[in-house]
């Protein structure tokens, strides 16, 4: 089974996500970067993949750093390199027979570029999607484990449950009539 890398383009994400841009639009823009890292620590939970957000040194000049969040890899680049530039360079370093990378933009000439490269790619909104399906099936699933453990601690099995309610609408026959 191949080892999956996610590498998301954040700004790229971020412009193209409406919630997102909407923050973005409104000068909220770090508050836009922290919900985006957090949408994709959860989905990192979820889908037990590596994850490396890259920001670009467009809107914080100066910083180039890389550290872990939440157990996803954030990467600003330096002041003078674009994300895309090092998006582009990333994939064709990580993605071999035994790796298989994807990468989130809608950047469609960075989409070529990571194609020839021999990464996958899917847009920013197409992951949306992703990312909303996936939000869905961890509902679903913690319902069911919910409901699955709440069931375990009733100390009847479905035939004593049975005549327990038999019990009780015979006591409730009973008790209307008097």
């Amino acid at each position: 089974m191949k080892k999956e890398i996610l590498i998301v383009d954040g700004y790229n994400v971020i412009g193209n996500w409406p919630e997102l841009a909407k923050l973005k639009k409104e000068d909220h823009l770090a508050d836009a970067r922290d919900q985006l890292l957090s949408v994709l620590a959860e989905y990192r939970r979820f889908e037990d993949i590596r994850i490396i957000l890259v920001f670009d040194a467009m809107y914080v000049p100066g910083v180039t750093q890389r550290y872990d969040q939440y157990n996803v890899e954030v990467v600003w680049t330096k002041e003078d390199e674009t994300a895309d530039s090092y998006i582009e360079q990333l994939a064709g370093e990580l993605s071999n027979r035994l790796t298989q990378v994807t990468v989130v933009t809608s950047d469609q000439a960075e989409q070529w570029t990571i194609f020839s490269r021999g990464a996958m790619r899917i847009s920013s909104r197409e992951f949306l999607k992703v990312i909303q399906r996936t939000k869905a099936a961890i509902t679903h699933t913690a319902r069911h484990y919910q409901n699955h453990t709440s069931q375990r601690r009733i100390p009847w099995n479905g035939q004593q449950l049975f005549l327990l309610e038999k019990l009780r609408d015979t006591l409730s026959d009973k008790k209307s009539k008097q």
